[in-house]
């Protein structure tokens, strides 16, 4: 324990040390970026990529448009750059995989000396053994393992695993799970879903356990959800989903895209001491290499071997596994996820502060301490043209900034110190502009869309 605590610090002082040697660009800057190379690139384009990105959240439509860069081009640490050179400290972490930080040399390293052997065989090899051995050794109930490639992949895996074990056709959720069918049905995005599957998933209310009873019949084969997103669980909420699954016969399934080695190394099942069935993950445990994960219990898992088909060209791709390998032993030996909720504490209770002080009771900083959410609520001001407004000044001081605080190993003291400088001064201008009713005014480019993720039918009950 000791040596890792001087393995940490060790670090910790270096990646200081090199943030300060570097000659940072991240600064106050009178005038908001060059985005020349981003916007020709956008160009390019328009009416070449639908909707311009392959990810919704990292698209156009969630930056103010005009003034945010929209292609970056390299990362190292906690800071990226754009196509034309401007550089940030991020706070989205490339929409969460990157856990340990942009380059970072332990999982680099690995990823390089696997690209040497090969990148994907002709048949399985040992890393699918070795990283799953350390998945079932950190992983509370992940006795058997399986490999895909994104999310949604290991998330409709686990609601057919859930089927094919209980007989049943129903799904109960709770929270984003992807663009397959048997889940984006609930969305107003759900064109080209068939009725028939659409009308097979049902949504909750969270920390309201009697919406999830009130919707239950006896044809629900699994209920599944995001164990916290920016909500704490409230009066044993979980362990009451867990009684209910377990009373009833359905499986309990956590889709732990968000908080798998985040909250904890073994994920929400460890924080929050309940049990799954079946857990889902990807985004943090590859440090940015493209891997998900379902793991779980052995005799649900098992079914994977004859009952259900679940196989993809991908799944045993071993630059991804090399990297997962290295990233989870960083998360532990370095206690990553304490060290998350340590610098976003400070991030999350400095906000509130300046917010309280400046007395702008309409934003706060809220969610668990690795990762937060400012919101914005007033009576007469947007709260999505109040969030355009401090994105952009937050990007024109150097902070490539979502509303999020998404953190890293690589995320320092003095990343920490000048974001909450810059906040200051954000919060501020944000002040000015609500007192004057005029944030719209104060903005100089298009403002951010509203972020998808949104169901229109909530807390939907199945027809009995």
């Amino acid at each position: 324990m000791e040596l890792r605590r001087k393995l940490m610090k060790n670090y910790h002082e270096q990646m200081q040390g090199e943030s300060k040697a570097r000659a940072n660009s991240v600064k106050f800057n009178e005038l908001y970026p060059v985005i020349d190379q981003s916007n020709a690139l956008y160009q390019r384009a328009t009416g070449l990529i639908p909707a311009y990105t392959q990810t919704l959240a990292k698209g156009p439509g969630q930056y103010i448009h005009g003034i945010a860069p929209k292609y970056l081009k390299k990362g190292k640490g906690s800071h990226v750059w754009d196509v034309d050179g401007n550089e940030y400290i991020d706070y989205q972490m490339a929409i969460g995989p990157i856990s340990l930080g942009y380059g970072y040399e332990a999982v680099d390293s690995a990823i390089r000396e696997q690209l040497n052997d090969g990148i994907t065989f002709s048949q399985m090899h040992p890393l699918e053994v070795e990283v799953a051995e350390l998945i079932r050794d950190v992983v509370p109930n992940a006795e058997m393992v399986r490999y895909s490639k994104t999310g949604c992949d290991v998330t409709t895996a686990a609601v057919r695993l859930a089927r094919a074990a209980t007989a049943k056709n129903k799904v109960l959720c709770c929270g984003y799970h992807g663009w397959h069918d048997w889940y984006i049905g609930v969305t107003d995005r759900d064109k080209g879903v068939p009725l028939s599957v659409s009308e097979l998933t049902f949504t909750f209310n969270y920390n309201d356990i009697e919406s999830v009873e009130n919707s239950l019949d006896d044809d629900i084969a699994c209920i599944i959800l995001e164990p916290t997103v920016f909500e704490a669980p409230k009066d044993g909420f979980l362990q009451k989903l867990r009684e209910l699954c377990t009373r009833k016969g359905i499986v309990l399934i956590f889709d732990e895209m968000w908080t798998g080695f985040r909250l904890s190394v073994g994920g929400a099942q460890q924080y929050f001491g309940v049990d799954a069935d079946l857990i889902c993950f990807s985004k943090a445990v590859a440090n940015g290499m493209p891997l998900s994960i379902l793991c779980g219990k052995q005799e649900l898992m098992q079914l994977c071997d004859k009952d259900i088909f679940f196989f993809t060209t991908f799944g045993g791709e071993a630059l991804s596994l090399a990297a997962a390998k290295a990233t989870i032993n960083e998360l532990r030996l370095h206690n990553v996820p304490g060290f998350l909720a340590q610098q976003g504490k400070k991030l999350k209770d400095g906000y509130n502060e300046i917010a309280q002080s400046l007395n702008m009771p309409y934003t706060a900083c809220n969610g668990a301490d690795a990762r937060t959410i400012i919101t914005f609520s007033h009576a007469t001001e947007n709260a999505l043209l109040m969030k355009s407004l401090v994105q952009q000044e937050m990007i024109k001081r150097g902070i490539l900034w979502g509303g999020f605080h998404n953190l890293c190993f690589s995320h320092t003291d003095s990343d920490i110190d000048y974001t909450l400088q810059a906040y200051g001064d954000v919060l501020s201008l944000l002040k000015k502009a609500v007192d004057e009713n005029n944030v719209s005014g104060s903005l100089k480019g298009l403002p951010v869309e509203p972020v998808f993720r949104k169901v229109t039918n909530f807390n939907t009950k199945p027809k009995l």
